[in-house]
């Protein structure tokens, strides 16, 4: 309270010192406030999502599976989880982001409880493959393209810190997985994970809003021309935006990119634990690897999330994409922990610094019309990918015994998609 009592022409208290005018009423932005539910939404999914690494030995062996098949239950889920988003897209931007988590909230619920029950190889296709996905897959598309909606000056920023949730949760959620599965099997160890994320969601839902427009918001300065009418469009006008973008060829280019580039993610991401283990190196040290591009990227999302508002979003994006191809293209001829360690980090950069413009990237191309439904179209790129990568680098290993041809072969995909993107981004 002010010591004189005073109070401004808005009737907000201000208060006069030593003769000085009044100081306003300086409040958080509310699309702070969206960022902190996206870094909640993003820790939740990809934390759960790339933890299945972890799981995926005990799983083989409890289930009595090969690796080609266990790992097939990750293609599915990520098949799900981007099919899922782009459909639920769509719901989002016409009745509300705050329906949506709820609903994927449940969902991820059910899906957790079933998986951790199964003792069947189908079981397990449908409760994790299935249902968990499509509850993590409504909250990736809420907490990834709702951030872009509240900003345009900071927006490299902004989602570069809303999406560090997911180098974070892999932090977290890969070593403490395995810290369980050494007490617990892995079945509990699963169940306590889900019932964590379910409860972090619920609790970040009421931080979500659509958008400042319809949430009667003041952005100070951060829209210089002014805040994009969010106004939905009659659903005819609405299927016909959505039509005229996923057919142009600046859109089919930048799918078939994420598709090559996001090959190196899902082969190195899901299989580096066990590929640690075949070389000598020991599962530990690759559970400690991938914590550790978990670290990276979550700090270089913020880093260079901020440098590409700068410097150009696309340009740092195709760049980054390139970095990840060729740091893949290593990975097979690493025999240290060392240079593991090594590899972890800038690949970590890398992922980080192209994972914190996913959504900026298609809002800077595609504009601010329909943001969720358009996200989620193009993140069918990453269900393609997320099928492909991992079945076929466990049938690789299957076949061959190592795992040497897969990561050489993904790694000169990640090379040409981010040729396709460079490309993309010159499309006007």
């Amino acid at each position: 309270m002010c010591p004189n009592g005073g109070s401004d022409r808005s009737g907000n208290t201000a208060c006069v010192v030593d003769g000085t005018e009044p100081t306003a009423d300086r409040r958080v932005y509310r699309g702070w406030y969206v960022v902190a539910g996206g870094f909640v939404g993003a820790f939740v999914v990809f934390g759960l999502s790339y933890a299945f690494g972890v799981f995926l030995g005990p799983m083989q062996r409890d289930l009595e599976i090969s690796r080609s098949a266990v790992s097939l239950v990750f293609s599915l889920q990520t098949v799900v989880i981007y099919l899922s988003a782009a459909a639920l897209g769509v719901l989002a931007d016409r009745f509300g982001v705050r329906r949506l988590l709820a609903f994927g909230a449940v969902t991820l619920a059910i899906g957790g409880v079933w998986t951790s029950q199964t003792d069947s190889y189908a079981g397990l296709l449908f409760a994790y493959g299935v249902l968990t996905a499509i509850g993590l897959g409504v909250i990736y598309v809420v907490s990834y393209a709702t951030v872009p909606r509240w900003f345009q000056r900071r927006r490299g920023l902004a989602t570069g810190i809303a999406t560090a949730g997911l180098g974070i949760g892999m932090v977290a959620m890969s070593p403490a997985a395995s810290a369980l599965i050494d007490v617990l099997e892995w079945r509990y160890a699963f169940l306590a994970l889900v019932v964590a994320a379910t409860v972090a969601v619920a609790l970040v839902t009421p931080l979500f809003a659509d958008d400042p427009a319809s949430s009667d918001t003041d952005p100070g300065d951060e829209f210089p021309d002014g805040v994009p009418d969010r106004d939905p469009p009659e659903w005819q006008a609405y299927r016909r935006e959505l039509v005229a973008v996923a057919t142009s060829r600046q859109f089919l280019l930048v799918m078939t990119g994420w598709v090559l580039v996001y090959a190196t993610l899902y082969a190195v991401l899901v299989h580096i634990v066990p590929h640690t283990g075949d070389i000598g190196l020991g599962e530990e040290t690759g559970a400690v690897a991938l914590a550790t591009i978990g670290g990276t990227t979550a700090v270089a999302r913020i880093g260079i999330g901020g440098l590409a508002d700068r410097f150009g979003r696309v340009r740092t994006f195709v760049a980054c994409s390139g970095v990840m191809g060729a740091a893949t293209l290593s990975l097979p001829f690493i025999d240290s922990p060392l240079g593991l360690y090594g590899f972890a980090v800038i690949f970590g950069i890398a992922y980080g610094g192209n994972g914190a413009l996913l959504s900026p990237l298609t809002v800077d191309l595609f504009g601010t019309a329909n943001p969720n439904a358009i996200f989620g179209l193009v993140s069918v790129s990453f269900a393609v990918s997320g099928l492909l990568a991992p079945w076929a680098t466990g049938l690789t290993y299957d076949l061959v015994g190592t795992y040497t041809p897969a990561f050489v072969g993904a790694g000169i995909a990640g090379l040409l998609g981010a040729g396709l993107l460079a490309i993309a981004g010159a499309v006007t």
